[in-house]
């Protein structure tokens, strides 16, 4: 009697749609330019070619080569407004896979030997906000609890959600923050982390805050901040897996 498995084919079929879908994908972030393209494009919004060179530290001649795969796969789209091309990520549910990879990648076993963690990788400033692994689990509690949109990558501010409360936990009243010109709040994408940060206004109010407190100080490395007891212990209830 012939197996199930015979009956059904083999699961590797080149013709199935799903399983092409994701090898073209993982095909595509192969490279570390694409790769980083698409991280900050799903996580910051939609930035001009001189913008994304300048984010990613290549020339635009090298960047330009990787958008238009990136295009042609359907990753990203364009829009000419005046002289400036103007990139944003294709699907807006594609920060959601970034993020899980980057989780993935993060994780202390698959972490190389010789990459030990430095204080600077727990917590940093990025210009005015927190950004390391503290400001990455602020973003997360944020948005886990309603107090921020997740991204999409459609636009290079994040909208406040309808539960406030998140921030004044973290010590920030959003309706007290003036913005003046600034956004009050983005998606800044972690250096070391991959994953979103907070950063605008209210990522400095944030920060601010925890300076304030008690619960982080600056520390002697440039961009550097410490964590102090006080701060292990209000964190430690305050965000899960910090």
């Amino acid at each position: 009697m012939p197996s199930e498995g015979n009956v059904m084919g083999g699961l590797v079929d080149a013709g199935n749609a799903v399983q092409g879908a994701i090898v073209e994908l993982t095909r595509e972030l192969a490279d570390p330019v694409r790769l980083t393209a698409l991280q900050v494009l799903a996580a910051e919004g939609p930035h001009t070619m001189v913008q994304l060179a300048d984010a990613l530290g290549v020339t635009a001649p090298r960047l330009g080569n990787h958008l238009a795969r990136l295009r042609a796969a359907g990753l990203v789209t364009v829009e000419h407004t005046g002289r400036h091309a103007v990139y944003r990520v294709g699907r807006e549910d594609l920060l959601g896979v970034l993020t899980a990879l980057a989780h993935y990648a993060g994780k202390d076993g698959i972490t190389p030997p010789d990459r030990a963690a430095s204080g600077a990788d727990i917590a940093h400033t990025c210009y005015d906000h927190a950004a390391g692994r503290l400001g990455v689990a602020v973003f997360a509690l944020l948005v886990s609890r309603g107090a921020l949109r997740p991204p999409d990558g459609s636009a290079p501010e994040v909208d406040l959600g309808d539960d406030l409360s998140a921030f004044r936990d973290l010590g920030v009243t959003p309706a007290e923050v003036s913005p003046g010109r600034r956004r009050p709040a983005t998606a800044c994408l972690d250096r070391t982390h991959r994953v979103p940060h907070l950063g605008g206004v209210l990522g400095h109010e944030v920060l601010a805050a925890f300076l304030a407190e008690g619960l982080v100080k600056r520390g002697v490395e440039d961009r550097e901040l410490r964590i102090t007891p006080r701060g292990r212990r209000r964190f430690a209830k305050l965000l899960p897996g910090f």
